[in-house]
C-alpha cells in the first residue's frame, strides 16, 4: 500500500560551533562622517582663519556664536521685509536667515547710526520690529556653506539646518574676499565710496515693516 510522504527534516548538527548564527536585522545605514559644516571646531576655523572674524566657542547644546562690532554689524529685520532690501546690497554683501528673521550685514560702527536714519525718515516713533546689532552684541554662526552649492532665498529655506530653526547663509561670505568693503554704511561726504547706501536699505526695510505689521493686524 502506497502511503504519503512525510517530509524530511535533516538533522540537527551535534557540533555547537555548526550552528548558523542568526542573521542580523537589516538597520539605519552609518553615519556619513561630519563634514565643515558640522563639526564645530571646523566651523570655528573656517571663520577665524579663513575669514578673520572672531568668535566665542560653543557651549553643549548651543552654537558658535560671531562676535558683533569688530569687522561689521547686523540688521535684524523680519525675513519678508528684508527680501525687499536685497537689490541695495551690493553682490558680495552677506546675508542670513534664522526662523522667520533675516540678517542683513553693515559696515562695523553702522548699527549706531539706524536709530538717527529711523528718525531722519519719521519712522523712529513707530514699532517696526527690527534691530540694529552692534559691538557687543552676537549672532549665531551659520554653518560654512557646502563646496559646489549656491545658495539662495529659496534654497536657504529648504536645507535642514534651516527647517530645525539654524542660522543658515542664504548669502555667504567669500573666504579670500574684503567683505566688509561691500557692507552697507553712511554714505561718505561728496558721494564717494562704493558702500551701498545705508539710509536707502533702512528706508526700504523699514517701509515693508510698516506694511507687514499693517497687514498682520488687519489680518
Amino acid at each position: 500500500m502506497v502511503g504519503s510522504l512525510r517530509p524530511v527534516t535533516p538533522p540537527l548538527p551535534t557540533d555547537p560551533g555548526a550552528v548558523p548564527l542568526p542573521r542580523r536585522a537589516p538597520g539605519p545605514p552609518a553615519a556619513a562622517p561630519a563634514g565643515p559644516g558640522r563639526d564645530p571646531g571646523a566651523v570655528r576655523r573656517w571663520y577665524e582663519n579663513e575669514l578673520g572674524w572672531p568668535t566665542v566657542p560653543a557651549a553643549a547644546g548651543f552654537p558658535l556664536r560671531l562676535v558683533v562690532g569688530p569687522r561689521f554689524d547686523v540688521l535684524d529685520v523680519p525675513a519678508e521685509a528684508g527680501r525687499a532690501a536685497l537689490r541695495h546690497l551690493a553682490p558680495g554683501s552677506p546675508v542670513a536667515v534664522q526662523g522667520d528673521r533675516m540678517r542683513l550685514l553693515l559696515a562695523a560702527g553702522a548699527a549706531r547710526e539706524v536709530p538717527g536714519v529711523l528718525a531722519w525718515l519719521e519712522w523712529g516713533a513707530l514699532p517696526l520690529g527690527l534691530t540694529a546689532v552692534g559691538e557687543g552684541g552676537l549672532m549665531d554662526a551659520p554653518a560654512p556653506p557646502a563646496p559646489g552649492r549656491v545658495p539662495g532665498p529659496r534654497s536657504a529655506a529648504r536645507v535642514p539646518d534651516a527647517l530645525q530653526g539654524a542660522a543658515v547663509w542664504m548669502r555667504p561670505p567669500e573666504p579670500g574676499c574684503e567683505a566688509e568693503s561691500s557692507l552697507p554704511a553712511m554714505p561718505a561726504l561728496g558721494g564717494g565710496g562704493d558702500a551701498p547706501d545705508l539710509v536707502r536699505l533702512v528706508d526700504t526695510v523699514a517701509t515693508q515693516c510698516h506694511r507687514l505689521r499693517l497687514r498682520r493686524s488687519r489680518a
